[in-house]
């Protein structure tokens, strides 16, 4: 099958996963946040083809939908790498070092919160309290939580994911 054909059938599923996510809800547009968490859930991000299909069907405009997706950072836009790593970025955290940790973390990935690595393995975001602020500072790796984590600790967590591909 041709390049082109595979990116026509995907956006065409992308396309039919959103239209079927707002009929689950009734094509109700107070229920706007839930699809789009399902439809993240669903497909790893919130394609901007799904905006204008959204918007019809909940009877919204365009820049309705694209407003609530921009405006929420747990929305991603892009497809996200094969793991994803949250470091909390709130208060206790920081009181724990969490950003000398997220420093850390952007040079060590040669990336940006809400970047994906270039070899497609690991995209870094921020979260904003993940409920360990007993045992911070926090991480989340493919909503899995971590406590306690230093530069070494997250060192070890890359390097083991990065293992996971060669195995």
């Amino acid at each position: 099958m041709s390049q082109s054909r595979t990116i026509i059938n995907a956006l065409t599923r992308d396309l039919d996963v959103a239209k079927t996510i707002a009929g689950h809800y009734g094509n109700k547009p107070d229920a706007l946040l839930e699809i789009l968490h399902d439809l993240q859930h669903q497909i790893g991000h919130v394609p901007e083809t799904a905006v204008p299909v959204l918007a019809k069907a909940l009877n919204l405009s365009r820049a309705e939908v694209h407003g609530v997706v921009t405006f929420y950072h747990d929305y991603r836009r892009e497809p996200p790498g094969r793991h994803v790593i949250k470091i909390c970025r709130a208060e206790a955290c920081q009181s724990m070092n969490a950003n000398a940790l997220a420093e850390h973390a952007q040079k060590s990935l040669n990336v940006k919160f809400g970047e994906t690595t270039l070899d497609s393995e690991i995209t870094l975001e921020a979260a904003y309290c993940l409920g360990l602020c007993a045992m911070s500072p926090a991480i989340m790796v493919d909503e899995q939580p971590r406590a306690r984590i230093d530069a070494r600790g997250f060192d070890a967590i890359v390097k083991n994911l990065k293992a996971e591909k060669l195995a």
